[in-house]
């Protein structure tokens, strides 16, 4: 309770303690709900919008430690410097929500565990939009529990003027070392982009290995623009190798190492006249995965592919409607000796209606309809609704979503033999559909800070989810062990998901030289099944979520906070799960020292300020407290 308090304490010290208006914005722009630049508030969702500003001055090294702690997202972590981190929203699993990379999906065809795996550095982002509730009758499978829609500057409409340099150095404790640098250049509407980034860290002792972690990075992008064309293009390549001990077992023997290479590549090209607008999306991505569980075991080796174009038509028919037609190709497949070798090839076709039917009155509605060779057809209507009422914004909305199984949960295990336990797949699995609808309302309680309030519900038709199964229960007994426990991926007939968020940000100049930002989030979720306990993933999700990213600024210095506090139902035991913290608090801190007309900067940063023992999910725990200090350089 005292952490509660604390979070709420100071979400009310934030509102309260400055009143004098210089000015903020409070109703960011975003491309979530129609692909049409839209502010936040004539869309019907509740969207979260944080920008490189922001992002530079938090205490964050990677994107999914800065979606951590951010207003309703849930981040189950394995290991340091983002080694592996599930991102879920609104009580779904980790595959409920779709990570999209300048109008490209990242979800991986292989598992739902590398969607925090974002192939550029921080620097590269120009803002992240996060969309909380469904939106697959826009983008499709997977978008069920909430959107996260990252935009990078190359990519963005808003370009960097000249030449613009970034380089930022740190050392700290547990071996940590991290470089990362940016270089951009814009001349004669052409803009090219090239960064790199290196971590690594030793980690914590385990048994046998330490919690080590080696991340590298490379991209390069470039953009051109030409009349009513515009043009940008990206590679970037991502080499992860970190410790997994127990990542995916419970057995003491476990000293796994996995490496994850990640190849992107994607091309944009945007023609925009008149009234009209043509977009263009077209990627590839190819994932190397190996998991080795002992030095003297074979690595399960994984290769799969993902291609993807998406071309859109959008059209300014007037001040008060705007519409937006779509063709979607998505094709998947895997070369695994796990998983076996397996093709899926999705196609969709999708309309966005936006109306205004008053100066006050909006409605953005979308019809999409898709076909996948191992999942069939499905239809998938939505609508969104917003009303202004003085300093009120209410919003409403209501539709259906679905999402079609992994390669993972469809075929994990399935070319092993002797399998004593762990996680397998069902190839039989149902895609999963939902119905979902929510109620909110956005206050702008003064011209610096907002209120928002949602209540919301989802209702789940064979959610995809792991069960523990006994061997006599299992479909398909050949390659198992007649004493062992699985974790089988099964349809869940019905799951109902219930719950109500409560956001609260602050964006405000307080004179010249300071200012405060505050953004945080408190969530209470309710998840029942109809016919039984919970299952595995569903279980794990937090009853109750709190987080919080504040900086307070003055001329030479930046104070940085961010936190969390999670309360989730005790996990039972069994012979595949490893204990879990079911309730836990956990706050970084970070100091700003400016210098040199504020370009460059050095910092420290307290990771885990009060040294708790934190095990996010099933694995080895995370680190305790964790001493760093760096520099940041800024040259343009």
């Amino acid at each position: 309770m005292r952490k509660i308090f604390f979070i709420l304490a100071a979400t009310l010290f934030c509102k309260q303690s400055i009143a004098q208006d210089l000015g903020t914005n409070l109703d960011p722009v975003t491309v979530t709900s129609s692909f049409y630049e839209t502010r936040a508030s004539k869309t019907g969702r509740n969207i979260t919008v944080i920008t490189s500003k922001d992002i530079s001055q938090l205490p964050v090294r990677t994107t999914d430690e800065l979606l951590r702690f951010l207003p309703g997202i849930d981040v189950q972590t394995r290991g340091a410097l983002g080694a592996q981190s599930d991102i879920s929203m609104r009580g779904g699993t980790f595959q409920q929500v779709l990570v999209i990379l300048d109008g490209l999906r990242l979800n991986d065809p292989n598992t739902g565990h590398f969607s925090g795996y974002i192939p550029v550095v921080l620097d590269e982002i120009e803002k992240i939009e996060i969309l909380k509730g469904a939106s697959s009758g826009i983008f499709g499978s997977d978008a069920v529990g909430g959107v996260i829609y990252i935009t990078t500057k190359t990519f963005s409409q808003k370009k960097q003027a000249g030449n613009n340099g970034i380089l930022q150095l740190a050392a700290g404790d547990l071996g940590l070392l991290s470089t990362s640098g940016y270089f951009s250049a814009n001349k004669n509407n052409h803009q090219f982009q090239v960064s790199a980034l290196r971590n690594s860290a030793d980690g914590p002792q385990q048994r046998g290995i330490t919690g080590f972690m080696k991340e590298h990075a490379f991209s390069f992008a470039f953009s051109k623009k030409n009349n009513n064309w515009e043009t940008a293009f990206r590679t970037a390549y991502n080499d992860r190798e970190f410790a997994a001990q127990n990542f995916y077992t419970s057995f003491a023997s476990d000293t796994a190492v996995e490496r994850v290479k990640i190849f992107w590549n994607q091309f944009n090209a945007h023609y925009k006249k008149n009234k009209d607008q043509v977009i263009i999306y077209a990627g590839f991505k190819n994932t190397e995965d190996n998991y080795r569980f002992s030095s003297v075991s074979a690595a399960n080796s994984s290769f799969s592919n993902l291609f993807q174009l998406n071309s859109l038509y959008l059209r300014n028919q007037n001040d008060q409607t705007k519409f937006t037609i779509g063709a979607q190709y998505i094709g998947r497949n895997i070369r695994s000796n796990d998983r076996g070798n397996h093709t899926v090839q999705q196609f969709a076709l999708y309309g966005i209606w936006q109306q205004y039917f008053s100066k006050n009155f909006i409605a953005n509605t979308s019809l999409r309809t898709e076909y996948a060779n191992n999942g069939g057809w499905v239809l998938v209507p939505q609508i969104n609704l917003s009303y202004q009422l003085n300093q009120l914004q209410l919003r409403a909305s209501a539709g259906y979503a679905y999402r079609n199984a992994d390669f993972t949960e469809l075929y994990n295990n399935y070319n092993r033999t002797g399998i004593r336990s762990g996680s397998i797949g069902n190839p039989n699995l149902n895609p999963e559909k939902s119905f979902n609808y929510e109620f909110g309302l956005d206050w702008i309680t003064a011209s610096d800070s907002k209120v928002s309030l949602s209540a919301f519900s989802r209702n789940s038709k064979d959610l995809i989810d792991w069960t523990l199964t006994p061997y006599s229960d299992m479909p398909r007994k050949e390659n198992l062990v007649a004493t062992g426990n699985y974790l089988l991926a099964k349809n869940q007939s019905s799951i109902l998901v219930e719950g109500i968020e409560l956001d609260y940000l602050l964006d405000k100049k307080i004179d010249e030289k300071h200012s405060l930002k505050f953004k945080s989030g408190l969530i209470w979720i309710n998840t029942k099944n109809a016919y039984g306990p919970l299952s595995f993933y569903l279980s794990s999700a937090p009853k109750f979520l709190a987080n919080f990213a504040t900086t307070y600024s003055t001329k030479w210095v930046d104070f940085n906070l961010t936190g969390l506090y999670k309360s989730r139902n005790v996990q039972t035991a069994n012979p595949i799960l490893l204990p879990m913290s079911n309730n836990y608090f956990v706050m970084n801190t970070k100091i700003n020292f400016r210098f040199n007309q504020s370009k460059h900067l050095v910092f420290i940063q307290a990771d885990n300020l009060f040294n708790n023992t934190i095990n996010d999910f099933i694995g080895a725990p995370l680190p305790g407290r964790w001493l760093q200090i760096g520099a940041r350089f800024i040259f343009n």
